[in-house]
């Protein structure tokens, strides 16, 4: 479900001289946090930068951005994904991050550097921008490249319980976390062999060039 974040609202004797009475102004970083805290009901730290919790809700997965967008690509089922600072961030179920070590030993990946981390109590994101935002993605902020819904959590990355496959939340049919992290040792470890430029949506943000081109385009939740 779709939820637009109304622009703040700033008193006259507030606003810059040389901005026009009828042009909002652009909204702190720190005032998207009161949209995942009453929207979502999200964790959120106190600031400045305000940023997501994790370990409570969600844990996450993070890859360079070159991996990350190979990884999209993929036929394979994940949460939300944000980006920043030419790193992704791949959103699966709370506990996942204590489970990572293990699952690159079983996966034979083991010792191998990656670049592939993982964040659980205690970690912080930055806070992307919400989603549906009247106002865009300042240049340089956090943004989602395959936005969070409300109840979204049962349906994040995690191992299958006993006796159970894939996705066990959800009828076998949802995101496997031994596939993501497999998917993702595996892009890393290319990354790592052939490292190349990042794309130009990558460098400059969601502002350099149409919405919809190479990693914006990969924005919608799966």
């Amino acid at each position: 479900m779709a939820v637009t974040v109304p622009p703040p609202r700033v008193a006259p004797e507030d606003r810059p001289a040389d901005r026009p009475a009828d042009r909002p102004a652009d909204p702190p970083r720190d005032a998207y946090a009161s949209w995942y805290a009453e929207v979502l009901g999200w964790p959120v730290s106190e600031g400045p930068p305000a940023e997501l919790v994790t370990g409570v809700r969600f844990d996450v997965l993070e890859v360079p951005a070159d991996a990350g967008e190979r990884l999209l690509r993929r036929p394979l089922a994940t949460g939300p994904v944000s980006f920043a600072g030419h790193r992704m961030r791949f959103l699966v179920a709370a506990g996942s991050a204590d489970e990572l070590d293990g699952l690159l030993d079983w996966l034979e990946w083991g010792g191998v550097a990656l670049d592939l981390t993982a964040l659980g109590a205690g970690g912080r994101i930055p806070t992307p921008v919400p989603p549906g935002h009247p106002g865009g993605s300042p240049r340089g902020a956090a943004v989602w490249l395959r936005p969070p819904e409300q109840g979204c959590e049962a349906l994040l990355p995690s191992l299958p319980g006993p006796g159970q496959d894939a996705g066990p939340r959800h009828g076998g049919a949802g995101p496997d976390l031994v596939r993501l992290v497999a998917a993702a040792a595996t892009e890393c470890h290319r990354a790592r062999l052939w490292p190349r430029t990042p794309p130009r949506s990558a460098v400059a943000g969601p502002r350099a060039g149409r919405p919809g081109q190479t990693l914006a385009g990969q924005a919608r939740f799966s």
